[in-house]
């Protein structure tokens, strides 16, 4: 898989919840894409993420 357009190795059935524990300290105020497609935070535990996907993981920045 890749994660923000470096290539990842994760256990094959890893989530959206597993790609982000081993990749960022706190998800407040992350989004999730995956091939694209938001990921809901609900979702984030049950959404596999399979080989090859690309994952996007954005953080929220306040200013302007």
């Amino acid at each position: 898989m890749f994660v923000n357009g470096e290539q990842r190795e994760l256990p094959d059935g890893s989530t959206v919840a597993d790609v982000l524990t081993a990749t960022v300290k706190d998800v407040q105020g992350i989004a999730v894409a995956l091939n694209g497609e938001v990921v809901r935070r609900g979702r984030w535990s049950e959404t596999v993420v399979t080989d090859g996907a690309k994952v996007e993981i954005l953080t929220a920045v306040q200013g302007g």
